[in-house]
């Protein structure tokens, strides 16, 4: 499953950094999350990193982007290889 960032988003910025697949832009009003490049850090960490460093909890499941642990693995191979 990708993740997604609610509207609840104060726009701190300490999420964007710590992303390790760049998946995090600056929005026109928030932070948003590529599904593309969101591998729920799979691959780099054991949890999300954005989630650890959120302060105000706003960063969750994208119920529009489920995916297995096996999918999110073979998202982190490809971005790796490109």
């Amino acid at each position: 499953m990708a993740l997604m960032i609610t509207d609840e988003c104060i726009n701190c910025d300490v999420c964007e950094p710590e992303c390790p697949n760049g998946a995090i832009t600056q929005g026109d009003e928030i932070y948003e999350i590529d599904p593309m490049l969101c591998t729920e850090c799979v691959g780099h960490y054991d949890e999300p990193q954005c989630i650890e460093v959120c302060p105000v909890d706003c960063i969750v499941v994208d119920p529009e982007h489920e995916e297995s642990e096996g999918q999110l693995k073979a998202k982190y191979e490809k971005l790796q290889s490109a």
